[in-house]
């Protein structure tokens, strides 16, 4: 049986410049690095991919905020730590941490206007 390997991809102005962003923020480095494209491999194996938009094909008609990378936390206090963490990278916060009707939550922004949000859901 083969073991798939799920992915998310990006698209970004400058894989180097997004993989430096990343870096920071994920507090390692990527596993490969081009000029089109950089990957990350985060926990439980799921990779996300900063692919140029410039040179993906068949051309994306849209780029960043139209979704979100979501990271689940188990509680609110590494919630709170996260969001300081990424204060400190030079993540821009577009919303602190707060409580909505799914849990505990804050959601940051990438330089290519991505939503990244870190949650812990409510027991």
């Amino acid at each position: 049986m083969n073991t798939l390997a799920h992915y998310f991809l990006l698209y970004v102005d400058s894989p180097a410049t997004s993989a430096n962003f990343y870096s920071r923020l994920l507090d390692k480095p990527p596993v490969e690095l081009n000029p089109t494209f950089a990957l990350f491999i985060l926990d439980h194996g799921v990779k996300l991919g900063l692919w140029s938009r410039h040179t993906v094909e068949p051309a994306a008609q849209a780029t960043g905020g139209g979704g979100e990378v979501c990271f689940s936390l188990a509680d609110t206090a590494a919630v709170d730590a996260l969001h300081e963490q990424w204060l400190e990278r030079g993540a821009t916060i577009l919303q602190s941490p707060t409580t909505l009707d799914f849990g505990y939550t804050f959601v940051a922004q990438d330089l290519d206007g991505h939503r990244l949000r870190a949650f812990s859901l409510s027991a």
